[in-house]
């Protein structure tokens, strides 16, 4: 009899043990609920393109540099360092990876660690994996002339990182903390910082939702990671140095209400059919189109520009404004702060249409087109195939282009050829 009891005892505790937990601080249920009654309560607002988010509920329990721990790799773990000109992008990782977790039950974020670059260990029903309920950032270290490391502007990637993870339903941080964190991770690895201005250092921030349930709600436990990895060029060009792109109106890269202003992988693994059949067709990328009328959104995973004489006769500048569809770059941004100070090229955000570049071609109007972000820096466009058609933009016949005034600036500003609040250099 006694047997008997013990073994129901054994299995009441095995089917009842999720009821025997410590009382969580939020349980997913709950914290679901309270997210989708509060947004109900909450007045349709829409976020400006830097600011914090106002997450709802309690806040989360930030990490600290100060708590963070490091492990360095054991010599034999160390890899040797590629040549640049073998570099490409994204092939190569460095020795030290930073890490921090994410757990409801034990209060929120933990301790940030670096560590030895690791392969994750990752449960199979993780919501990362089945739901796309996961983001990143991409950033760069730059070996200036004086062989200093500098940032460009991470504070914006940081506020955009944390949109994104509010959007999700991912846990949001401090994002003075988290670039603390990657600027030891960097020293700790300065030596994969290329010697080189045609090569940088790409940091890729991750955080993915970790819990392993089916569940479509905010996540319990996540991970915040960040890898670094030396890289060359992004896009191959033609030989003139600029790139054709094909605009195929019956595919949409974003929607309205969407997260396509939202640096989140669900934005990029659907892109690779239509950028494939682009190179089938003798083109670099894709310039994605929205709306009966063709409104241009961006080029690959970059923003677009546009210079064109406009109908006062001045050299103008132009990109389409931030509506939802399109990516708040860093560099989109710093393009239009940089250039706005220059007095002979007016700048304006405006709706551009496939419509309005033909009839620019057409009148000899249009000057130059190039796409923008932190990965390729300014991209040239010199051919666009739309509709059966082949339309030749002249950006790499100007004399003095647009495009190269302001990619010289920006790498000016991030290899420390001049001094400018926009780098952070790395003590």
């Amino acid at each position: 009899m006694p047997i008997r009891r013990s073994q129901l005892l054994v299995k009441w505790i095995f089917e009842n043990q999720h009821k025997l937990r410590t009382v969580r601080r939020c349980s997913s249920s709950l914290r679901y609920k309270e997210l989708e009654e509060a947004a109900v309560a909450a007045p349709e607002y829409a976020a400006p393109e830097h600011d914090e988010p106002c997450p709802h509920g309690e806040p989360e329990q930030y990490f600290k540099y100060e708590d963070l721990h490091v492990k360095l790799a054991a010599p034999y773990q160390l890899q040797p360092k590629p040549d640049a000109k073998d570099l490409g992008f994204g092939k190569y990782f460095t020795d030290h990876m930073l890490k921090i977790n994410y757990q409801v039950q034990l209060g929120g974020w933990q301790k940030p660690e670096i560590i030895p670059f690791e392969n994750l260990s990752i449960h199979p029903a993780a919501k990362a994996l089945h739901y796309a309920i996961q983001l990143f950032e991409g950033m760069k270290a730059y070996r200036g002339v004086d062989d200093k490391i500098r940032l460009f502007r991470p504070d914006l990637n940081m506020k955009r990182m944390n949109l994104a993870a509010h959007r999700s339903g991912l846990p949001i941080f401090n994002g003075e903390e988290l670039i603390k964190c990657m600027k030891r991770l960097i020293q700790i690895d300065q030596e994969w910082v290329p010697h080189s201005e045609s090569s940088t250092l790409y940091i890729r921030p991750t955080l993915i939702a970790t819990e392993a349930t089916f569940g479509v709600m905010a996540p319990e436990s996540a991970l915040l990671f960040v890898v670094l990895s030396p890289v060359s060029a992004y896009y191959k060009t033609s030989t003139d140095g600029a790139v054709s792109i094909f605009a195929d109106p019956n595919v949409v890269r974003a929607f309205p209400g969407g997260v396509g202003n939202r640096k989140v992988g669900s934005n990029y693994g659907p892109t690779i059919e239509a950028t494939t059949r682009a190179a089938q067709l003798g083109h670099h990328q894709v310039l994605w189109l929205f709306g009966p009328d063709h409104q241009l959104t961006e080029v690959g995973a970059m923003n677009i520009f546009m210079v064109y004489i406009n109908e006062n006769g001045d050299k103008q500048l132009s990109t389409p404004p931030l509506n939802g569809l399109i990516l708040p770059g860093i560099t989109r941004r710093s393009i239009l702060e940089l250039a706005s100070q220059w007095e002979d090229l007016v700048v304006k955000e405006e709706v551009i249409t496939m419509d309005r570049v033909i009839t620019l071609n057409k009148q000899g109007r249009l000057l130059e087109m190039f796409g923008a972000g932190t990965a390729a820096v300014i991209s040239p466009v010199s051919r666009i195939g739309f509709l059966e058609n082949n339309i030749h933009i002249p950006t790499m016949q100007q004399s003095q282009p647009v495009f190269q005034r302001l990619k010289d600036t920006l790498l000016a500003i991030q290899y420390g050829h001049i001094d400018h609040p926009y780098s952070v250099i790395i003590s």
